[in-house]
């Protein structure tokens, strides 16, 4: 059956958002010949996966955790580019381990990616048995992860009738089915591990899709197995490399790329987005749109009969301090690196608190914590204060959206961030609470502010009616020349899925002969494992 895709002439297009969407997007429709012009409203490119200017650095102020880095290579091999030809050349490093994760009990376990490096660090920790345990539920997620992605993470939907359409699509279903997939992810992974910590780790992830893991389907143990097996990478400079590469790309491929140009309206006319004005009254004369704009603040620039189409139900958001700390109290911290994740106590518990439904949210009681220390991998990135040399940090703590917890973060964002560093402190980060300048700190009004939907950067929750081919579809903007493309429509949430889905707005536009088969994915140095290949 083919693709249903926009149709009429569709020469010209504009895509809105210079997030890793919109830029995905942008390098596919321009590697079929379109003329392609990308407009962001701020001044850099990179949208959720931002930096943030401190006094004398710079910082991640989005996403900090890459996985599956072949997908930007897709991406800048569809102009002809690649992780080389970039300037400056994108170059990654693995982060071995991947996580440091530390408990309540003062015990901590290293994530690595590499399964005899994991096998033989579970063994350490938790015994011989739970090592060959933790190797059936290695082996569980990547079943999970093989039977999806290509099939229903990777793909576009017309209706969810395509899971059953054909042979192969009924086949991946059935395997689904058959492992668990459609179970509880919490359950299924406690079936395989008996101790807590390590369930943990490999549960957290749930999070990313706005449950808790005694809610998230065991499809959601993919999330799991791209974290914790196929590797986590970080690029020299930044994620916002990332983006920068992008559009770098883009721009030497002949395509338009315009900073600083927010959209004011789209005109329409027919069922036809014909013309994209912009804040100063010049316009884009068009023949399809990509919006990647959240789909809370960007639901203006569509028809009005188009929203609101349903109550969505978003997932949690999160507090994050931003800032730099002496490299001589950092290197203190025992069982501390690039990530590490800092777990409370309670575990049920704080999920409760998080991700309750509308006004009954709370803060974390007993918080688990993300510390992100870049420098530890990129030393580039250290910078001398007072003849000191200081490293960058980010503090992140899960809480509640705006629409479960409508609390006045102006008045809350400094005094929590304090109650979280004395917290920190009290669990063994010494001289935290002293020492470490917080430039900014973002909370779920800062993202309503930049027009997220609930003040989440993390979109719509991965519900089972807002999964898969029952989310937002990308082409349900009202428009039938307009496609949607970002986490708030399919695949969804992360850095992954957000580049996957600008691929798929672009075949919806250029078809998916134009773009090539998923499965061609250049390695770009990285197999489709994780490993490097070279």
């Amino acid at each position: 059956m083919s693709l249903r895709t926009v149709p009429g002439r569709t020469d010209r297009v504009v895509v809105i958002g210079a997030g890793l969407s919109g830029l995905a997007a942008a390098l596919h429709l321009l590697g079929t010949g379109r003329e392609v012009t990308l407009l962001e409203r701020d001044h850099s490119v990179g949208g959720r996966v931002g930096a943030y200017d401190g006094p004398g650095y710079r910082i991640d102020s989005g996403a900090t955790v890459l996985t599956m880095p072949e997908l930007v290579g897709e991406a800048l091999a569809a102009v002809g580019a690649d992780f080389g030809s970039v300037s400056p050349p994108l170059r990654l490093r693995r982060l071995d381990p991947a996580y440091r994760a530390r408990f309540a009990d003062g015990g901590a376990i290293a994530v690595h990616s590499d399964p005899d490096a994991m096998a033989a660090e579970v063994a350490r920790v938790c015994g011989p048995d739970e090592a060959r345990r933790y190797r059936r539920l290695r082996s569980w997620l990547e079943r999970i992860f093989t039977a999806e992605f290509d099939r229903f993470i990777d793909a576009n939907f017309d209706s969810p009738l395509d899971l059953v359409r054909s042979r192969a699509a009924l086949a991946d279903l059935s395997t689904l089915v058959r492992i668990g997939g459609f179970g509880r992810l919490g359950p299924r992974v406690e079936k395989y591990l008996r101790d807590p910590r390590l369930q943990r780790i490999f549960t957290f992830q749930s999070l990313y899709a706005g449950l808790s893991p005694a809610r998230a389907l065991g499809i959601y143990g993919a999330i799991a197995h791209m974290d914790t097996s196929m590797g986590v990478f970080f690029p020299d400079g930044g994620m916002r490399a990332i983006a920068e590469a992008m559009a770098d790309a883009f721009t030497t491929a002949g395509g338009t790329l315009a900073l600083g140009t927010e959209v004011s309206r789209i005109d329409y006319r027919n069922g036809r987005a014909r013309r994209v004005i912009t804040a100063d009254g010049s316009g884009f004369d068009v023949d399809a749109v990509v919006l990647t704009a959240d789909l809370g603040g960007g639901s203006a620039l569509l028809p009005r009969r188009t929203w609101p189409r349903r109550p969505v139900r978003h997932s949690p958001s999160a507090v994050v301090a931003h800032g730099t700390i002496p490299a001589s109290v950092a290197a203190r911290w025992a069982d501390s690196g690039h990530h590490t994740i800092d777990f409370g106590a309670a575990w049920e518990q704080t999920f409760a608190e998080i991700t309750a439904r509308r006004g009954r949210g709370r803060l974390m009681s007993d918080p688990s914590l993300l510390l992100t220390r870049p420098a530890v991998t990129d030393p580039g990135l250290m910078i001398d204060r007072d003849g000191e040399p200081h490293e960058p940090l980010s503090v992140l703590a899960p809480c509640p959206n705006l629409d479960s917890a409508p609390l006045d973060w102006a008045a809350l964002g400094g005094p929590y961030v304090r109650e979280l560093l004395t917290e920190l402190e009290r669990r063994g980060y010494t001289g935290i609470a002293e020492h470490f300048r917080v430039d900014l700190i973002d909370t779920p009004q800062t993202w309503a502010d930049r027009g997220m939907s609930a003040g989440t950067p993390f979109a719509a929750a991965h519900t089972f009616a807002q999964t898969g081919p029952f989310r937002r579809g990308n082409l349900d903007s009202g428009a039938e020349n307009v496609v949607l493309a970002g986490s708030g429509t399919t695949p969804g949430v992360g850095v992954p899925t957000v580049l996957v889905s600008g691929k798929l707005a672009a075949q919806r536009i250029a078809g998916e002969a134009a773009l090539g088969s998923r499965r061609d994915r250049p390695d770009q140095g990285v197999s489709r494992s994780g490993t490097p290949s070279h």
